[in-house]
């Protein structure tokens, strides 16, 4: 029957529809589990297998990875620009800096697979990287109030952010399983490593344009999987 009909057997669409909505969101509370433990490697058929659902209608939902990271992370990437927020809100512009990278590498730390988000990005990914892009003009304003007090060293590039969620999550991927507080340590080390003055001169930092494409490397590598044909 066409949408609309008059027929009795037209109430019989609204049940698919809501089917296909606890499908959708079943499947994301799955993600939201083994992304949390394994990270974004994490295969969609993992997800699927956790979800209880078959992987066609895994790939109905969410025919790509990069919809399903999006569906997935939204929230958390909200969570990290409000960090950003905070940070900019502190009276004390170092606090502020040193309280922003202490909280963004707890959410590394609480989850494998947003740990992995914050050193990758999807293109496609709309509302993710519109947060990310959002959190990132934040945090170009928290620099330059850092600097303005003389206790954030002069020579710390916005790249050395990204640097330290790299470092943090390659930590937190590591040791998660048998010294889950080990990341504390390794970012207690670098802020101490960032305050003024410096010990020593740095090397030139990567700059915007190779890290982007390290991340569109990283995020690709995650997210190339196949879709499945017709008849899986």
């Amino acid at each position: 029957m066409t949408p609309g009909s008059p027929h009795s057997d037209a109430p019989s669409a609204q049940p698919l529809r809501s089917d296909a909505e606890r499908n959708r969101e079943r499947i994301i509370a799955a993600a939201r589990t083994v992304f949390a433990r394994d990270g974004l490697n994490a295969s969609m058929a993992s997800v699927a297998r956790e979800a209880g659902v078959g992987i066609a209608t895994m790939f109905r939902r969410f025919p790509t990875k990069e919809e399903l990271v999006d569906a997935v992370f939204c929230d958390r990437m909200q969570a990290y620009a409000d960090a950003v927020t905070a940070a900019m809100d502190d009276p004390d512009p170092w606090k502020g800096f040193v309280g922003y990278i202490e909280a963004a590498c707890a959410m590394q730390a609480a989850d494998n697979g947003f740990a992995d988000v914050l050193t990758m990005t999807f293109p496609t990914a709309k509302a993710l990287e519109r947060l990310r892009n959002e959190a990132y003009e934040g945090m170009l304003g928290l620099i330059d109030r850092a600097k303005a007090t003389g206790r954030l060293r002069e020579d710390f590039d916005p790249s050395d952010l990204v640097l330290i969620h790299m470092a943090n999550a390659g930590v937190v991927n590591a040791t998660s399983g048998a010294a889950p507080d080990a990341w504390r340590r390794v970012v207690a080390l670098l802020i101490q490593s960032l305050e003024a003055p410096a010990r020593g001169t740095l090397p030139a930092p990567p700059g915007h344009e190779p890290l982007y494409k390290a991340m569109l490397r990283a995020g690709q590598a995650t997210t190339s999987t196949p879709t499945p044909g017709k008849n899986n």
